[in-house]
């Protein structure tokens, strides 16, 4: 026995691309497209006008009101319809941004028909698509995040920014000691402190560190 049709609604603002991807998926005999709209402000008028849809396929760049506002209202007031975005972009923010707003899978428009069909289906099913394009997002984003959780985590006191900022210059070890008035030994600890603290063993990987997580600038 055959699954029942996928009811959707596609937001975009090119309608020659909006009629285009309707009719490939009502090809499929798998997607009913119940409406479509031109940006938000739109969804927000029709999606009154007709049965709700499972699944929205959302554009993010759209005048008027965007994909990331427009997924925003729908989690919000529908919080049962499921969005996947479906856009040009494969950078990480709108990627990253577009699933903080509510949506639960990301599509390119250049994939395949049948691609999307099951990418349609599966977030209908299981509320999330997770495919290899916003899993590699997601886990450099979590990365990148524990980064900046372990950088502010990491306290140094005066001395120890001064050193910093001294290492960022041409200044030997022993110049730097001299122009903090401090003895070699202690300039010794300093560095070796700070290369624990950043978890780092080169003075060049010590100042990348720092100068990335914004403790002192050039």
């Amino acid at each position: 026995m055959q699954d029942p049709k996928v009811a959707i609604a596609i937001v975009d603002d090119h309608t020659l691309f909006r009629q285009g991807l309707a009719h490939l998926l009502t090809e499929s005999g798998e997607i009913e497209i119940l409406f479509d709209a031109g940006n938000g402000a739109e969804l927000m008028k029709k999606i009154t006008l007709h049965p709700l849809p499972e699944v929205i396929l959302m554009d993010i760049n759209m005048p008027v009101m965007d994909g990331y506002e427009t997924t925003k209202w729908v989690k919000e007031n529908y919080p049962e319809v499921k969005v996947l975005a479906l856009s040009m972009f494969d950078e990480d923010k709108p990627i990253i941004q577009m699933l903080k707003s509510g949506a639960g899978g990301y599509m390119l428009k250049e994939s395949k028909a049948t691609d999307l069909v099951n990418a349609i289906k599966g977030i209908a099913k299981n509320n999330f698509f997770i495919n290899e394009l916003v899993s590699e997002k997601l886990m450099r984003n979590i990365q990148l995040n524990n980064q900046a959780q372990k950088a502010a985590s990491i306290v140094l006191n005066a001395n120890e920014l001064k050193f910093l900022e001294l290492c960022c210059s041409d200044l030997t070890y022993k110049q730097i000691a001299d122009k903090m008035n401090l003895s070699s030994h202690t300039i010794d600890n300093y560095r070796e402190s700070l290369f624990q603290k950043f978890e780092i063993k080169s003075r060049t990987g010590l100042v990348i560190s720092a100068l990335k997580n914004e403790m002192i600038k050039l």
